[in-house]
This record gives structure tokens, C-alpha cells and sequence, in this order.
């Protein structure tokens, strides 16, 4: 669902085609592991651990940075790093004027939250 509202995100089922981001996060699946078994409940997995993130948690979500990089002047940086800042100053500027905390609560219908619980989401997908 998150795929199909975000445009052109890919699955992470989909290897070997354009854009394809599946070998990258099925590499990173044990790191989040690593970091569950050595700091337990300080890091919050949204949506997976609940669509709220308690207070004084750290917070892991997936992110699609196409949704903002067209937006932000590019500046010399390479690609990769133009995607990390475009996600982190988009953060910035929503968290600024009090909207960030509404990305963290989509309006889903039940059923449609319920899934998405299991399948993920991507941060900034409405």
C-alpha cells in the first residue's frame, strides 16, 4: 500500500529491477536486529512497535527520499548524500512549524493501518 500511495517506490521484494532498493534493506535487516538486542526498547521501529513513539525513544522509520530531494538544492553533494540531507531537512522544517508528529499518524482506515502495521510504511506517505 505505502508502494502505490509514494509513486515509485519499490518493494523490498523486488531484486535486480531499476530503483531497486531490496538488496540494501534486506542487507540492513540484521543491523536492526543488532540494535533491538543491544538497546531493547529505546528504539521505537514505527510502525512495527505501534504508530505513537513514546516519549524519550529513538525513532527508526523507513523513509523515501524522492519525496523531498527534487525540492532541495543539490549543492555539490553526491546523490547519496543529497538523499540523507533532503530527508533530515525536510524533518528540520516540518518538525519546525509543529508538523512532523502528524507523518507519524496517516489517515488509514482500520483495516488499511492494521496492514500496514506488518508491511511497513514510509515516513512522510499520507
Amino acid at each position: 500500500m505505502t508502494e502505490e500511495r509514494a509513486g515509485a517506490a519499490k518493494s523490498v521484494f523486488l531484486f535486480d529491477v531499476q530503483g531497486s532498493v531490496a538488496k540494501s534493506t534486506h542487507a540492513g535487516l540484521p543491523w536492526l536486529r543488532y540494535l533491538r538486542e543491544r538497546i531493547g526498547l529505546r528504539v521505537h521501529f514505527w510502525p512495527f512497535d505501534g504508530w505513537e513513539v513514546p516519549e524519550n525513544r529513538s525513532a527508526v522509520a523507513e523513509v523515501y527520499p524522492s519525496l523531498w530531494s527534487r525540492g532541495i538544492s543539490r549543492e555539490g553533494r553526491t546523490a547519496d548524500q543529497h538523499d540523507a540531507y533532503s530527508v533530515a531537512e525536510w524533518m528540520r522544517r516540518t518538525d519546525s512549524v509543529g508538523g512532523l508528529r502528524a507523518f507519524f499518524e496517516p489517515p488509514l482506515l482500520p483495516v488499511a493501518r492494521a496492514i500496514a502495521q506488518v508491511e511497513g510504511w514510509i515516513l512522510g506517505v499520507m
